[in-house]
């Protein structure tokens, strides 16, 4: 399962993944599109730690969190559109 990283501060947000070189044994960040991050949410393959960068808070959101919650911290799109 695919995990990335929703930073928010003052002023925007943006969504990061960790990438691990092997060779070197360190871990990459870089930062990713959120078209990228959406795509594998709604196939329910990722999850989204959310960071509030002023306070330190953590909030861990995958596709059995709330709707409310979905929509509160990574927005309407996010939401699995169920019939």
């Amino acid at each position: 399962m695919n995990r990335y990283t929703k930073i928010i501060n003052m002023m925007d947000s943006y969504f990061t993944k960790d990438y691990e070189k092997t060779k070197k044994n360190i871990t990459k960040v870089r930062e990713v599109r959120e078209e990228t991050v959406r795509k594998f949410f709604l196939q329910g393959d990722c999850e989204v730690l959310v960071v509030f960068e002023e306070t330190g808070k953590e909030i861990l959101i995958d596709d059995f969190s709330s709707d409310d919650d979905i929509k509160k911290y990574l927005g309407s799109k996010f939401i699995i559109k169920r019939k």
